[in-house]
């Protein structure tokens, strides 16, 4: 069991939090999107109001990348957001880090700078080691306790995630919690049980679907997006020149197999695509499989109509359902029809739970509302849903194993 902000005393105390606010970011350097640091206002503003004294860490973007920025207007954002100052600091683990988290009054906040900025968060450690790291023997002596609340990064191994709570009293914040207490118990929600794969993480997706239905917790999975493409290939579709050189320019050739295996074994549960959309002369064109293939320069953008229907047929007799990626490119309004009525079928479902990366995005684009539950986390929630351990919260569960570690 992870403890919880129920088991913290937060008065006085001064608490590492981490926190994923990895957000898009505009031509201007400022935040494009603060969906993901909405998702923290609960956790941050109860720790806040209980008297904790707060330093936040976070992490934006890639090395390299437009959006590897500062996280100054992540702070200014979060001053707004919670409706109380936020300070912030361009530093993580040095003196001036330390001073001012030393400084920290009862309820006061302060975000330090990004953590990727420092390039062993950008490694993968085992915690013993994570906790050797300079970021965590720098800021380890000046906090009281740690609260891991960054879910959508909690697959990953960094110092961050899994050095901390390896030396210090480490808690799962709240949207940690609701993740956990949602995705830890896929097995108690109501059956027939239905798992949507879409989008483009296929290894991942087909991980899920044979854990799933190996473990009697999947009734069906109806396949979309470009992981249905793959398993309409491995099923003898041919698809055509451009989908078929898509999926091998990704990577995903060697999946195919796994998918041909996946249908031999549980062929009757898995669902795939009846038709097609194509472009076709700057229009949305539809194409049933046996019209396929398309012209050479055709590829699958979305799934049809008879999908559609299809699978919403199967949505109306489900007690949960499951969603994770996008059914097609639906950034373009030709090609959003698939997801759109995909997610709003599920809306109708009684227990609806959607992954998050691509899908939370698709939902936000679309404005689809009403699901039991939207994860915070892409790799995290399929690594849950395949019962795999995730790094950040056996850390927490485990508790601190060393007391002021010394770097090598």
């Amino acid at each position: 069991m992870t403890d919880t902000l129920d088991d913290l005393d937060v008065e006085g105390t001064t608490v590492g939090v981490r926190i994923d606010v990895n957000s898009p970011i505009g031509d201007d350097g400022m935040l494009a999107d603060d969906a993901r640091l909405r998702a923290h206002v609960d956790t941050l503003s109860e720790l806040i109001e209980r008297g904790g004294r707060v330093a936040v860490l976070a992490h934006q973007g890639r090395p390299g990348g437009d959006d590897f920025v500062t996280l100054e207007s992540h702070a200014d954002r979060l001053s707004e957001l919670l409706d109380h100052p936020v300070d912030y600091v361009d530093a993580t683990f040095s003196a001036a880090a330390r001073e001012a988290v030393s400084n920290l009054e009862n309820g006061d906040c302060v975000v330090l700078e990004n953590t990727r900025f420092y390039s062993e968060e950008y490694m993968e450690f085992e915690p013993e080691r994570a906790a050797r790291t300079h970021l965590v023997t720098g800021l380890e002596p000046v906090l009281d306790a740690y609260v891991n609340d960054a879910f959508a990064a909690a697959h990953r191994s960094q110092p961050s995630l899994v050095g901390f709570p390896t030396v210090l009293p480490g808690y799962a914040g709240r949207v940690m919690e609701a993740e956990l207490d949602t995705l830890g118990s896929i097995e108690e929600t109501p059956e027939p049980r239905i798992y949507v794969l879409g989008g483009a993480k296929v290894s991942d997706s087909i991980d899920v679907a044979w854990s799933v239905l190996e473990k009697g917790l999947a009734d069906h999975v109806l396949t979309a997006g470009v992981v249905g493409n793959v398993f309409l290939i491995a099923d003898g579709v041919d698809l055509g020149d451009a989908s078929s050189d898509f999926i091998y320019d990704q990577g995903y050739w060697d999946e195919i197999d796994r998918a041909a295996d996946l249908l031999d074994a549980y062929g009757e549960q898995v669902a795939l695509p009846r038709d097609v959309a194509v472009e076709r002369d700057g229009q949305r064109h539809e194409l049933g499989i046996n019209a396929l293939p398309p012209q050479d320069d055709e590829a699958a953008m979305d799934i049809g109509s008879s999908t559609l229907a299809y699978y919403e047929r199967l949505l109306e007799d489900a007690g949960t359902v499951i969603l994770n990626g996008p059914a097609g490119v639906f950034e373009d309004e030709a090609f959003e029809m698939g997801t759109r009525r995909l997610y709003n079928a599920a809306t109708d479902v009684e227990t609806s739970i959607v992954g998050g990366g691509d899908t939370a995005s698709a939902l936000r684009q679309l404005g689809v509302e009403g699901f039991s539950h939207v994860s915070t986390g892409g790799g995290a929630a399929l690594r849950m849903l395949t019962a795999e351990p995730l790094p950040a919260v056996t850390a927490l569960e485990n508790g601190p194993t060393q007391q002021q570690p010394a770097d090598d």
